[in-house]
This record gives C-alpha cells, structure tokens and sequence, in this order.
C-alpha cells in the first residue's frame, strides 16, 4: 500500500474533502522522504482545486499521528557513504520537508490535523502548521532532537518562540513529552476530541452547507466544541501549567549555564519534571546552545526565514557528526550511551556553534531562497 493515502470525500453540496493519511505504522509513521514529497504533491494539488474544501491530516493506526522524520536513513548516508552524498541527501530530505512544512502553515483553506497518539519531530511540523490542530486524550507531543544530536526543526524556530514565558526555550532544551492537556494549556493544540469524533466531524462536514473558504474556518470550530462537549471527555493531569511560573524564571537569562543549572535545580515534584531534567542531562550540548540561540537571537524571524537557517543547520549537523551519533546510539544500536563531542554545556566551543550557524551558500543560492517569494 501506498507510503501516504489520499482519498477524496464527497460532500452533498457536490464538492470534496482531501484527506491524506500518513501510511507507516510499523514506523510509528516516520516520515520518509517519499512520503514528503507525495504529501507535499497532493497538498499543492488540493490546494489549487477549488473543488475541495478542507483537508483532513491523519495517520493510520493509533499509536501514532507521526513520530518524527527517518533519520535512520540519513544516519546510514553518512556512516556508508562519502559525506558528500549524505550532504546531498540531507539538503533534498531537510528542504522537502520544510517546504512542505510551510506550505501547510500558509495554507488557503483549512487544514486540520488529526494529533492522534504520539506527535513527534516532523510530526509536529506537520502539525503545527494546520489551522485546527487537534489532541486526543493519549496524544503525546515532543521536540525531542536534544536526544539525538539535532536540534529543534521543522519550523520550531518559529513556532516555540510564539510560546510565552520561555517555555519553548524549556521544551526545546528538555525535548520533555507533553500531553494532551499540556498541549492545550499553552496553545501548541487548538480541541481535546476522543479519537471517534474524526468520522462524525467528517460526516459533519459533508453535510454542511459551505458559503465561503472564510466561514469554514469557524464552522469547524464549531464542530470540533461541539463533538467534544457531547464526548465529555476526561483530560489528563496537568503536567506544564503548574510549573510555569518557576520554569518561566529558570529560563530568564542570557547564559545558557546559567538557565542549565536552574532547571536541573527545579523541584521534582513528579516524574515528568524527573524526565525532563534528565533529557536535558543525557543530551546533547551542542544541540543545547543550538537551541539557546534559536529562541534568544531568532525570534523576529519571518516563518520563511526560520526554515531557511533551520536548512543551514540541519546540513551543518550532518557535517558536524554529533547528530549521526546520537542516531546511531539512540536508535540504530540502541545502546543509549552517545558519545557527545562535549559533556557539558559549559565546555563547548561557541566557534563550533558559530559555524553551525554559518549559510552554506549566498541568499539567492540558498535552496529555500523562494520560500515566502511565489
């Protein structure tokens, strides 16, 4: 069967809803390349057909909407090949994604994603572009790049410095799971829904009478409240919000050893501040002050720029090598012992990040220059 599946829904006023169904369960619907580009191919398709009228994102199975991007096979390019190749593959992978990213964010008509389960990574720049971002109550959400030598992609720049409080700097720093209610509290999910409410929004939505792109956007709101209500559904314990004040003052600095030891000083007053702190401890460093200047120095970014220096460090990781060793010990070999270039934060070399943070190219050779320009 096909890496993502498209279907096309009939309405009773004659036009259709597009639903495109990430299709790798056994991978917890790890995007791989293929599937970006047939994604990002029917998403331009859907968008210039004024025929349907909102899209529907979900992926198969229950475990998971989409659990990151392969990079197993980026980890295989640059152990096997030259790093020429793997620099290559990367730049194709990395830009197909992004633009399909940004594509979903500048959508021109509704584009609702179906959290389901774990929402991880790539995942969540699929998610966070669409107009109705939707949980349910097992849904777990992460940026979790800091366990394996990467760094906050897929428009994290953008989207974790739209969070208040510094609170995208913690979950970028921690790569810390939140759940459905977290996601809820601060603004990263838009409607708690039990998983059976996607086929009645979708009967819903059939039925309804459409007068315009604009008025969709509410009408489904209304829809999404309304199925919730009726569900009653019990949201998980609150993990985030009862700790915002004091993460919000761990994170008030500008010297990222400083804000290292405030959070790895906060109380534990369960286990989730427990994993948190201990992500932030196994992680990497140079994905820490990857991180650390991505919300400190970043945040006026436009969304299209954002991805545009979210390229350069991607190809910059896989040149480094941090990032093929943390897939390497994190998920290939599984022996969960990373040989980091650098034990702590306070020992990297800020010349290391600054190269990191250095174009590959000139603005107009940049792969991702048209972003935001057609």
């Amino acid at each position: 069967m096909a890496p993502v599946q498209f279907e096309e829904v009939s309405c009773d006023n004659g036009n259709v809803i597009g639903i495109a169904t990430l299709n790798n369960p056994k991978a917890l619907n790890a995007l791989t390349f293929d599937m970006l580009v047939l994604l990002k191919q029917q998403l331009e398709l859907w968008h210039e057909d004024d025929n349907v009228l909102c899209v529907l994102l979900d992926g198969s199975g229950d475990k998971a909407f989409c659990a990151g991007g392969d990079v197993r096979a980026l980890h295989d390019k640059m152990k096997q090949g030259p790093i020429g190749d793997a620099k290559a593959y990367g730049e194709q992978f990395f830009s197909t994604e992004y633009e399909c990213d940004y594509l979903i964010h500048t959508y021109c008509k509704p584009i609702i994603a179906w959290g389901e389960g774990i929402v991880m990574g790539g995942g969540m720049g699929l998610f966070m572009g669409a107009s109705h971002k939707v949980v349910t109550p097992d849904s777990r959400l992460a940026m979790p790049e800091i366990n394996i030598g990467l760094f906050p992609d897929v428009g994290a720049t953008y989207f974790l410095n739209q969070l208040e409080d510094n609170i995208g700097l913690f979950l970028g720093l921690t790569g810390v799971m939140m759940n459905a209610t977290d996601a809820l509290d601060i603004h990263l999910a838009d409607h708690l829904n039990a998983p059976s409410d996607k086929q009645k929004l979708v009967g819903q939505l059939q039925s309804a009478e459409w007068d315009s792109i604009e008025d969709s956007y509410d009408y489904i709101t209304e829809i999404l409240t309304e199925l919730s209500d009726k569900a009653n559904i019990a949201k998980p314990e609150a993990h985030l919000k009862p700790l915002l004040p004091e993460i919000a003052l761990a994170c008030d600095s500008d010297d990222l050893t400083d804000v290292y030891a405030n959070i790895m000083a906060l109380p534990c007053h369960e286990k989730w501040m427990e994993a948190a702190k201990q992500n932030l401890m196994d992680g990497s460093a140079i994905t820490a002050h990857i991180c650390f200047r991505q919300i400190k120095n970043y945040s006026h970014l436009s969304l299209a720029d954002c991805f545009r220096l979210e390229l350069i460090l991607g190809l910059r990781s896989v040149l480094l090598g941090e990032f093929q060793e943390g897939v390497r010990a994190r998920l290939v070999d599984k022996d969960g012992m990373p040989n980091w270039k650098y034990q702590h934060v306070s020992l990297v070399d800020r010349s290391v990040i600054d190269e990191l943070f250095t174009s590959l190219w000139r603005d107009e050779e940049h792969p991702l220059a048209k972003l935001g320009h057609y």
